[in-house]
C-alpha cells in the first residue's frame, strides 16, 4: 500500500517510484532507509543497485532495454511494501525515532518499560552471527504518542546511580 506510484519513461530509461507511508516511516530517515534495504534485499541480484531511497521514496530506475526485468522488479517492490507498516523496527531505528542513546535503549529494555516483540538473528558478512531486539511498529508510535520519554528520564534521573551509591557507601 503505497501512498503514490509513479511510473514514466525519462530518455532512455525506465523509473517508477513509490512514496513510503509516513505510518512506516514513523519520522526517521534512518527507518526510511531500514525499509529501503529490506525492499532491496527480495529484488533480484541484477536489479538491486537500480533501486535508490531518497527523502521517503523509493526509484527504481533501469535502462530502457530491461522492461522484462524492470517490471518483475516492480511488482516484487509492489508486494513488499503491502503492510510495511508492521515491518519491526530495529535498534539503530528506534533510537532515531524516539530520540534516545543505546545506553538508554538497553536500561529501558532491561526494566521492561521499552517492551521487545522478540529477536532477530542475522549473519554478517564474513563475521558471526548477531542478535538483537525487535520492536513492535504500533508500541513505538503509541510511546511516541503519549511522550513517555521525558517521564523515562525524570525517573531515571531520580534514582540514585550505582557510581553515586558507591561513594555514599565510602563517605560514611
Amino acid at each position: 500500500m503505497t501512498d503514490m506510484t509513479s511510473n514514466a519513461t525519462c530518455g532512455r530509461a525506465l523509473i517508477e517510484s513509490w512514496t513510503l507511508p509516513a505510518a512506516a516511516r514513523l519520522g526517521s530517515s534512518i527507518r526510511s532507509k531500514g525499509i529501503y534495504l529490506e525492499v532491496r534485499a527480495r529484488l533480484p541480484a541484477a536489479a538491486r543497485k537500480s533501486l535508490t531511497v531518497k527523502a521517503g521514496e523509493l526509484t527504481l530506475r533501469m535502462p530502457e532495454g530491461a522492461t522484462d526485468e524492470f517490471a518483475t522488479a516492480s511488482a516484487v517492490i509492489s508486494r513488499t511494501l503491502e503492510g510495511i507498516e508492521s515491518l519491526p523496527v530495529i535498534p539503530r531505528e528506534i533510537e532515531d525515532i524516539l530520540g534516545i542513546s543505546a545506553t538508554e535503549r538497553h536500561r529501558w529494555l532491561k526494566d521492561g518499560r521499552l517492551p521487545s516483540s522478540g529477536t532477530r538473528t542475522v549473519k554478517l558478512r564474513g563475521r558471526a552471527k548477531v542478535t538483537f531486539h525487535i520492536f513492535d511498529p504500533r508500541v513505538v508510535e503509541d510511546i511516541l504518542d503519549r511522550g513517555v520519554i521525558d517521564n523515562w528520564r525524570e525517573d531515571d534521573a531520580e534514582k540514585p546511580s550505582r557510581t553515586g551509591v558507591a561513594r555514599l557507601g565510602r563517605q560514611n
